[in-house]
């Protein structure tokens, strides 16, 4: 019997994607209305992300424009993007709201760089995780019988090969993230 790695692979892809998520909601000194992402706002008695109250739009390369479509709601977007603490300018004017991003000096690179590396930690610990489950159950179902030694030693090789592929990429996501924050 041989071991079916496609949920395993499925698990790793959401790790991936978690991580890409993250690194694209963190602000590197440039409007993206990505970083507001995370951003929730009380409105009409529940909690929305800005998007759904709000058209953004990218203003200038340092500033972003957030237009609510109830104007009785910029208060409350300009509450929720300041307690994000996002490390954001917020200016009201009779438009909505500006969004400025401030220069990043040397010091804050440096601080992001070592967000993201903790980031990357994360997912490699939840990759690690996976692979000793993974693991486990492999091993049972040798024990069970289900499975012989040589597959057993075929599917740790897969296995192998699976992980150094998704560190590879959580690698490459890192590297490219931190040379935008380096610029």
């Amino acid at each position: 019997m041989q071991y079916n790695f496609s949920n395993f692979k499925a698990g790793l892809k959401k790790v991936e994607e978690f991580l890409s998520k993250e690194y694209r909601e963190l602000n590197v000194g440039r409007a993206s209305p990505s970083v507001l992402d995370g951003v929730s706002v009380e409105s009409y008695g529940s909690f929305m992300p800005i998007k759904n109250l709000a058209s953004i739009s990218i203003e200038d390369p340092k500033t972003l424009r957030i237009a609510p479509w109830d104007k009785s709601q910029v208060k409350d977007i300009e509450k929720a993007i300041v307690v994000s603490n996002l490390g954001l300018s917020v200016a009201t004017d009779e438009v909505g709201i500006r969004v400025i991003f401030p220069q990043l000096t040397t010091e804050t690179r440096q601080k992001l760089v070592k967000v993201l590396k903790e980031k990357l930690e994360e997912s490699r610990i939840t990759v690690r995780k996976e692979r000793e489950r993974i693991w486990d159950e492999v091993q049972k179902l040798e024990r069970e019988g289900k499975m012989t030694e040589d597959e057993k030693f075929r599917a740790k090789e897969e296995l192998q090969k699976i992980i150094d592929e998704i560190n590879k990429n959580l690698g490459n996501a890192f590297e490219k993230k931190e040379r935008e924050v380096m610029g």
